[in-house]
């Protein structure tokens, strides 16, 4: 608990904001490494925000972490509304959006915050993501979702050609993974940025339940004239959908029950909706327009079905 200490700052450089909801486990997990990590200088706060879990997070975090700030909702307020609260309490001048489904390496926090600092056209920062199996989370180093880029992605034609920049700019499969370089998006799971940048552009937009949410918000950093840096010096795991439910490859550690993994599957979809209405709808045809989102809510439709089949 000394270490717990030494870290947590009441002028802290960076706020690490963490919305749990039925991952206690998980959870646990993921503020264990928190506190093994490097810290800033000037030292971190944690602020878990609560989502009316059920399953003993709450009473886990206020017995093993005590200098954590913990809010407790009374019901599931979504993703962008419970970022938004932690960050209503949040006294960093840089922000960390973390998920509970992850483990930070030894350096998460203090390298990519020193990249941050020392390049001021920089408004957003992440880091290498390694999922369960091994693999690289690449929804952490994507473009944004224009019809063309989606089309590819969701009919596979990224995956037939991931060096193409003109098939795979959903994933930038063109870009070389291991150097430091601009994204369009970041994922929120691990998504680092400056206060008063996250005041400028707006905080988070409660319209998105679940999804899409960090697309929206990486997407006016861009607007705002901010880079986005994917800086893959250090790495962080990430078990991939543990919180949410909707992967296979680690279905087996998710407590989600059925009915939260139908609601989540359904947001999805909304999320690519309120998107592509939000930013897109006037640059193309209403022809277009039409088949973009026939094509969102029948994908939406097959998501929820299989849950429900499930």
């Amino acid at each position: 608990m000394s270490n717990l200490k030494s870290q947590i700052s009441n002028s802290p450089d960076l706020s690490v904001i963490i919305v749990n909801f039925n991952t206690k486990q998980l959870l646990d997990n993921c503020l264990a490494s928190v506190f093994k990590a490097v810290a800033p200088t000037r030292g971190l706060e944690v602020i878990i925000v609560d989502n009316g879990s059920t399953d003993g997070s709450q009473e886990m975090v206020a017995k093993k972490y005590k200098q954590v700030k913990l809010i407790v909702n009374k019901d599931n307020l979504g993703f962008a509304r419970a970022n938004n609260e932690g960050k209503g309490v949040a006294k960093g001048k840089y922000l960390l959006f973390l998920n509970s489904d992850t483990v930070v390496g030894h350096y998460s926090f203090v390298k990519p915050l020193k990249f941050l600092k020392n390049h001021p056209k920089v408004g957003a920062i992440t880091i290498k993501l390694i999922t369960a199996n091994g693999t690289l989370d690449l929804d952490n180093h994507r473009g944004l979702p224009t019809p063309w880029a989606s089309f590819c992605h969701f009919f596979g034609l990224s995956s037939l050609f991931p060096r193409s920049t003109f098939f795979n700019s959903y994933h930038l499969g063109q870009k070389k993974l291991n150097r430091i370089h601009s994204i369009p998006v970041a994922a929120g799971s691990f998504l680092m940025m400056s206060t008063k940048l996250f005041d400028q552009i707006g905080r988070w937009d409660e319209a998105y339940y679940f999804y899409g949410e960090d697309i929206d918000l990486c997407y006016r950093i861009g607007l705002a004239g901010f880079k986005i840096i994917y800086y893959p010096k250090v790495s962080t795991l990430h078990l991939k959908g543990a919180s949410s439910g909707l992967r296979k490859e680690t279905a087996s550690l998710s407590k989600t029950s059925r009915e939260t993994r139908i609601k989540v599957a359904k947001a999805s979809a909304e999320a690519m909706k309120i998107f592509y209405s939000k930013f897109y709808a006037h640059k193309y045809s209403v022809f277009v327009t039409w088949l973009v989102i026939l094509a969102v809510t029948l994908k939406g439709w097959l998501r929820v079905l299989k849950y429900q089949l499930t």
